[in-house]
């Protein structure tokens, strides 16, 4: 009997013990259980959940089918730890600090500008390399000369969206609505303003909101149909998009809707009707209806891995793979190197080699930590992404 009770007990405390391990402390022990010796630490944080979290999960998702490539060749080998900050700047910081605490060697990430500014930061204190894929305000690259960007910046996005409507004349009078309290949404809008005024364009209606008001976006959308808008400028992100382009729908406005990339996932924004943005157009680096073979073969996998179309964000995430690839393999880095020894090497090659990828062939980067490359135009039609000329 007293066999049967010790035996019990044992039980319960191993059954308790399984208990006190959350899901989130087993994600963070994961990468770390795989990485076996020679493997480097990648780290990434970005929003997993909330209401950005179109954006993480698909720079997520395209990291990971980047990595399992290049382990799956041999040689090289990556261990890939991916942390949740919501796009809140204090939960990046936690991130960036268990990354840290598990010992990343390269920061491939953030996701989103504000979180980046806070890790950027950081990167450059601790002499840790840090590619972003899509935190495109200038204010991320300014932090010290390891921290580079694979995304366009956003100050670029503005000129290239002005220039772009200029030269195929989309539309006689231009409404803008823009996020005044967002770093992204706002700079691009200043220098797209600046650039639409040297073009001539006609900027009928410029509408702001806040992060404190964007859940009714009604007033902005009606002001820019009373003000005969042919073309409506958005430079902010998907989830905002759809509730403009829900709303136009309700009040029968269609005016071409043009945005940056931050507006690439809309498709996939919760409880929106895709049919509602066909017709929209923005500029990207990536489509995924390209024919090159490299293209193709990333939108089979990731869409077996996810069941949905990659956008711009999970082809720059895959890119950010490759290009710290290409780096590490010129460069020499092996997993027994310090963060501070291969950040001096990523430096290095970076700024002085040429990388070809889904989002851009014949990329360079500016010591700045800028990328060189072109944009494209695309039109959402039947559901798709399809380039335009």
């Amino acid at each position: 009997m007293k066999k049967f009770i010790a035996l019990m007990l044992a039980m319960l405390m191993v059954m308790g013990l399984m208990a006190g391990c959350s899901s989130s402390e087993t994600a963070a022990e994961a990468p770390a259980a795989e990485s076996a010796a020679g493997a480097i630490k990648l780290g990434m944080c970005g929003p997993l959940t909330g209401g950005a979290a179109v954006y993480g999960t698909a720079v997520q998702a395209g990291m990971e089918i980047a990595v399992e490539e290049i382990n799956a060749k041999g040689g090289l080998q990556f261990a890939l730890n991916c942390q949740d900050d919501e796009h809140d700047t204090e939960k990046a910081a936690n991130a960036y600090n268990a990354l840290k605490d598990w010992g990343m060697q390269i920061m491939a990430g953030p996701v989103t500008t504000a979180p980046s500014n806070v890790v950027a930061g950081e990167c450059a204190n601790d002499q840790i390399f840090m590619l972003t894929p899509s935190a495109s305000g200038v204010s991320v690259i300014e932090y010290g000369d390891n921290i580079f960007q694979i995304c366009f910046t956003d100050p670029n996005q503005g000129v290239a969206s002005a220039d772009y409507m200029a030269s195929r004349e989309l539309g006689t009078t231009i409404g803008v609505i823009y996020d005044s309290s967002d770093v992204y949404s706002a700079g691009i809008y200043e220098k797209f303003a600046a650039q639409a005024e040297a073009n001539g364009l006609n900027i009928a209606c410029v509408e702001a909101f806040t992060a404190d008001n964007k859940a009714d976006l009604t007033t902005q959308v009606t002001k820019c149909k009373d003000a005969g808008c042919d073309l409506v400028f958005l430079p902010f992100y998907a989830t905002e998009a759809a509730q403009v382009l829900t709303y136009a729908n309700t009040i029968d406005y269609s005016p071409i809707f043009f945005g940056c990339d931050g507006l690439d996932g809309v498709l996939t924004v919760e409880g929106f009707d895709p049919a509602l943005a066909e017709g929209v157009m923005l500029l990207t680096p990536f489509s995924a209806d390209s024919s090159d073979v490299a293209t193709q073969m990333f939108v089979a996998k990731y869409q077996d891995k996810t069941g949905i179309v990659p956008n711009q964000f999970a082809a720059d995430a895959y890119d950010v793979i490759y290009a710290i690839a290409q780096a590490c393999e010129k460069g020499g880095v092996t997993a027994d190197m310090s963060a501070s020894e291969i950040n001096a090497i990523m430096v290095e090659q970076f700024t002085s080699m040429t990388f070809d990828g889904l989002t851009g062939k014949g990329m360079t980067w500016a010591a700045t930590g800028e990328v060189s490359k072109s944009p494209m135009a695309v039109v959402i039609e039947n559901g798709t992404y399809v380039g335009v000329e």
